[in-house]
């Protein structure tokens, strides 16, 4: 069975949103088998006091999407779609921290041949999406995945990036980001089908 991970940071629930409409779109491919999978905010020190809460949104996220037990689990699947909100052109903390912690499955080339896509949620207009986008893609590139897009093909007009699905609506993704969203999710589950059709014959010999 192709599995495909979804997993994503999101702290207003805008992310979380895209990351619906693509386990909706990779779900929709045969056989597929598609986890979606939170990345809890980390603390900001100064927000880590006794006092500290996650806002409400944070918190209806933590019950309705389940955390990722280990980062070892990423070889567990032949696709990984990630996602997070640009911050300045880069990819939100929690994201960059898991890529950090997934060092060792890279040097153990435990990630190779697997496919990987990039999402992201920016401001109004979009700025520094596509930078975010690409920060995601890289390492994946470095680990020797194969890299996934969405491109323009199956979206509708061309609505979004060819890269990777955005969202830069305040009020959460409109019907052709949700598109693409769900045409990259398609995509990837696709891909990890081929992927996993050709471990599982290496597996034989």
């Amino acid at each position: 069975m192709p599995k495909t991970l979804v997993l994503f940071s999101s702290r207003t629930g805008r992310t979380a949103a895209l990351a619906d409409a693509i386990a909706e779109g990779a779900s929709s491919v045969r056989f597929a088998e598609v986890d979606v999978r939170w990345l809890p905010t980390l603390a900001l020190p100064e927000s880590a006091g006794p006092g500290a809460q996650r806002t409400a949104i944070e918190e209806a996220l933590a019950r309705k999407y389940r955390p990722l037990e280990e980062v070892e689990r990423l070889e567990d699947y032949d696709g990984l779609i990630l996602g997070a909100p640009t911050r300045d052109g880069v990819m939100a903390a929690e994201l960059e921290h898991l890529l950090r912690q997934a060092g060792s499955l890279f040097s153990g080339g435990k990630l190779v041949d697997r496919g990987g896509s990039a999402f992201t949620t920016a401001p109004e207009g979009g700025a520094g999406a596509e930078t975010t986008l690409w920060s995601i893609m890289k390492p994946m590139a470095a680990l020797g995945m194969i890299l996934v897009p969405p491109g323009r093909a199956g979206a509708e007009g061309d609505s979004g990036s060819p890269y990777g699905a955005i969202s830069t609506n305040e009020a959460g993704p409109d019907p052709a980001e949700l598109a693409v969203a769900r045409h990259q999710g398609k995509r990837v589950a696709t891909v990890a089908a081929m992927v996993a059709h050709v471990r599982s014959h290496h597996h034989h010999h």
